[in-house]
């Protein structure tokens, strides 16, 4: 299992939101870089970017610091979120080194656009699902859906997406543990790897995805908890490789 952790850009500093709401942020660092190349020197093996705002703009708006990023990063790979609706802006995060591109909103309301990023830039689409009491969230988290999680997943299984980021939103920023049973659940119903994300806050979070039973969750991502001290790279990583091979 994978250990990811997470970097969120808001007006091109670090900040980490509490369920995913834009007037509720905290400050942790003036320059992300700073905050990236510490989480590799701390042995990440990937890291997760998501731009907030470019979420709510439908555009990227923190460009310039995810190039910075990546080119810190070195050899560790780079997945990204938020704004991606459009095979430019694809195109252009992909020219910037990301490794990963993960779509969120237009695979809830263009999920065709999906299917022909997969054959655009195959094995390098991620499909985020965001969701709210089960329900897909779109908009920066800012609409529900009256999609399940599960039901949209399904409608990808065979398009080539690479993985699946599910976000617990109610429990996203705040540290009150993760919602093994939903993740699980997702990752016994589709055929792509799932990576559960909101509301890891220990170890005991990463014991509880390596143990679940059925098919493993490949990763999980990590945001206030590291930033808090918390959780620790190095050892959870660790202790996550106990699960399976990352």
């Amino acid at each position: 299992m994978l250990i990811i952790p997470a970097i969120d850009l808001k007006d091109g500093r670090c900040v980490r939101l509490r369920q995913g709401r834009m007037d509720d942020d905290t400050v942790f660092a003036d320059d992300p870089t700073t905050v990236a190349r510490r989480w590799v020197e701390e042995g990440a093996r990937r890291l997760h970017l998501v731009d907030l705002d470019g979420a709510f703009a439908g555009e990227p708006r923190n460009g310039a610091v995810v190039r910075a990023i990546v080119d810190g990063a070195g050899d560790v790979p780079v997945q990204i979120g938020g704004g991606i609706r459009s095979e430019e802006i694809a195109d252009a995060y992909v020219e910037a080194g990301v490794r990963w591109l993960i779509v969120g909103t237009l695979a809830v309301t263009d999920p065709a656009f999906v299917d022909a990023l997969c054959t655009r830039h195959p094995g390098r689409v991620i499909v985020g699902l965001d969701a709210k009491d089960g329900l897909v969230a779109t908009e920066g988290w800012a609409e529900t859906s009256s999609l399940r999680a599960s039901d949209l997943a399904k409608r990808f299984e065979d398009k080539g997406v690479a993985a699946i980021v599910y976000t617990d939103i109610a429990r996203d920023g705040m540290m009150q543990g993760v919602n093994v049973e939903a993740t699980a659940a997702l990752a016994d119903a589709v055929g792509i790897p799932v990576i559960a994300s909101g509301g890891v806050a220990s170890l005991d979070d990463i014991r509880a995805l390596g143990v679940v039973i059925g098919t493993p969750i490949f990763g999980a991502i990590v945001g206030r908890a590291l930033y808090e001290g918390t959780v620790e790279i190095g050892a959870a990583q660790t202790l996550a490789d106990t699960y399976g091979d990352a």
